[in-house]
């Protein structure tokens, strides 16, 4: 049996305490949690206190000299970094220049001339260096059961026609992200940090590349970042066209997708069933019936458990050329963000057409 790779996680903040280390106990079996490392001694404390129950050995870290201890240690092969999104990149690039493999936190970058800058660096790893590590993007909407056997589903409608992504969320004091200041602090705000997940379900789902977009957006809750909302015609490469609109100053939460074909309409809604939120998949027929499946939320655990398997296959490669799962990458991730990043530029110039960014 091969040994289990030793992994850290950088960061110690609500997702890493009430997501990461949740997931990470589901499969435990698959690596060893070596280390949580955060910028104070307070907070990565508390993150370690809470994964000492599924992971005993976990260690403490913490500042410059628990980050350099991290990159130094060379049994530690991957990094999660979940971190602020303007500070993440960075953060991932130090590792990487440190051989570590690193899965980072969406968005993959604040811009998206910090995205270039990053596939810039990365790609010279190519060119420069026999060994290049994986650099993964935690886009969990990727690695949901709902729209992975949603691609199958869609072959059912026939050629499509038109689509449609309506998302209304409540952001708000009763949040626990809405207190985040990075979020506040950092253009596009929600929209962006959010949007680039139902981009990524478009894209995964449709198999196509977004061309082009023209969006109008607007600002109405002075209590968050600018824009609130933002509704957005999008075009794709294979000529289809359809609308994008994303509210997070609602007051109730609504969340869909909806495909149709000539031959029938496929929509994904997310629902909630016994506590726990999931997607209803419903595909109507041209003879006025329908089929229904519900999946549970798990993109999470099913993208943990494809990075650990990918690093453990690169640690098993003599030569080091083993490829990431291509639903991971930080190309994938970065194409959602230019996506929304053209969807922005589009608001600012009150709905001029634009074209997205070729990655």
């Amino acid at each position: 049996m091969a040994q289990r790779p030793q992994i850290a996680i950088l960061g110690a903040g609500i997702f890493v305490k009430t997501e990461y280390i949740p997931r990470l106990a589901e499969i435990s079996d698959l690596f060893i949690l070596k280390a949580i490392w955060s910028r104070t001694e307070e907070s990565a404390k508390g993150a370690v206190e809470i994964a000492k129950k599924f992971f005993p050995e976990v260690e403490c870290q913490w500042g410059e000299a628990g980050l350099d201890e991290i990159i130094q240690d060379a049994s530690i092969v991957g990094v999660l970094v979940v971190l602020a999104a303007h500070i993440q990149v960075d953060m991932s690039m130090r590792l990487l220049r440190g051989g570590k493999h690193v899965l980072q936190e969406k968005p993959a970058a604040a811009s998206l001339g910090e995205v270039e800058t990053a596939l810039s660096f990365y790609n010279s790893f190519s060119t420069t260096s026999p060994f290049k590590p994986i650099w993964a993007v935690a886009e969990n909407y990727r690695f949901e059961p709902a729209f992975v056997e949603g691609i199958k589903l869609m072959a059912e409608i026939g050629e499509m026609v038109n689509f449609q992504i309506i998302v209304e969320v409540p952001v708000n004091s009763s949040s626990p992200y809405f207190s985040t200041s990075w979020r506040h602090d950092f253009a596009g705000g929600f929209i962006l940090d959010m949007g680039v997940h139902f981009i990524a379900a478009l894209r995964l789902l449709t198999g196509c590349k977004v061309t082009s977009v023209s969006a109008m957006t607007s600002h109405v809750d002075k209590n968050l970042p600018a824009p609130d909302s933002i509704s957005s015609a999008i075009q794709l490469e294979n000529g289809c066209s359809g609308v994008f609109v994303t509210v997070v100053s609602a007051k109730s939460l609504k969340v869909f997708w909806r495909f149709v074909g000539l031959k029938a309409t496929l929509q994904f809604e997310v629902e909630k069933r016994e506590e726990i939120f999931g997607y209803l998949v419903t595909l109507f027929t041209a003879d006025g019936q329908s089929k229904s499946w519900y999946y549970p939320f798990s993109g999470v655990t099913e993208e943990l458990k494809t990075f650990i398997s990918d690093i453990s296959q690169a640690t098993l490669k003599k030569d080091h050329s083993y490829q990431a799962e291509p639903r991971i990458t930080y190309l994938e991730g970065a194409r959602d963000l230019a996506v929304l990043d053209a969807m922005l530029e589009s608001g600012e110039r009150k709905g001029t057409l634009v074209q997205v960014k070729k990655l």
